[in-house]
């Protein structure tokens, strides 16, 4: 993300074992800063000392374990809104973490390949990063940035998540695509004479330029110009992405 200072989010890591700590700093490092604890009570000591904005702790940890950290955090009114997230196995998830830890943003199931834990992880992160700009706006209601600190993706993503209404106008080499939200799907999408999913299709390509988003334009155009929800859209254009690679890639026979 290269997210800007001072709205660079920051997460706070809990596992007692060095080399899964080692492998989750590599995957997440670029995308958030990265504080390790080394056991519950390293991590209860620096949470309460320094906050996080999010929280990813094991469930087994000696002492201290990961539920009885979650119970402790919540139980304070400082730390007990903090986006936490279980590492466990999927034994541990469904039978002792589920039905009892009400209020946890994700279960991660151990063994885990990296880049899926990051998928995961990173969707809370570019939540609270999007609501990091928010609180910055210089106008009320506007967020502004650049695709270089949240990718078209992250942001389609976090307004689903959100469940935001808005206009998110985008500019890239003089060209500008305008997609508007309700309730955190795509319902008209615009770039010049391209409308639709096709419109959305062309600005997912966009890797540098600025944003702006709009919450106080919400209701700017009541037009249904896409045909799939935000999900569908994401999924088509990557699928479209990696079969233009593909193509790209394939070399003519002779």
């Amino acid at each position: 993300m290269s997210a800007a200072s001072g709205s660079k989010v920051k997460l706070l890591l809990a596992d007692d074992n060095p080399l899964v700590r080692e492998i989750v700093v590599k995957g997440m490092e670029s995308h958030c800063e990265v504080i390790v604890a080394t056991d519950g009570a390293d991590a209860l000591l620096k949470i309460i000392d320094d906050p996080p904005d999010a929280i990813l702790c094991d469930y087994k940890m000696s002492g201290l374990d990961g539920r009885q950290l979650f119970e402790k955090l919540r139980g304070r009114e400082q730390t007990r809104h903090i986006p936490f997230m279980f590492m466990a196995s999927r034994a541990d998830i469904e039978e002792r973490l589920r039905p009892l830890v009400d209020g946890v943003e994700d279960f991660i199931a151990k063994p885990f390949l990296i880049k899926d834990l990051v998928r995961i992880a990173k969707k809370v992160i570019d939540r609270l990063h999007l609501e990091k700009l928010q609180k910055r706006a210089s106008r009320p209601g506007v967020i502004q940035g650049r695709l270089e600190e949240m990718s078209m993706i992250d942001l389609m993503q976090s307004l689903e998540m959100g469940q935001k209404s808005c206009r998110l106008v985008v500019h890239h080499n003089g060209e500008q695509g305008e997609l508007f939200f309700a309730s955190g799907q795509c319902r008209d999408a615009k770039m010049g004479k391209i409308e639709g999913d096709d419109a959305v299709y062309k600005v997912l390509l966009w890797s540098a330029g600025e944003f702006e988003i709009d919450f106080n334009a919400a209701n700017a155009s009541n037009r249904t110009t896409t045909t799939r929800n935000t999900t569908g859209l994401l999924m088509e254009a990557m699928r479209l992405m990696d079969e233009a690679n593909a193509h790209r890639d394939t070399v003519p026979a002779q």
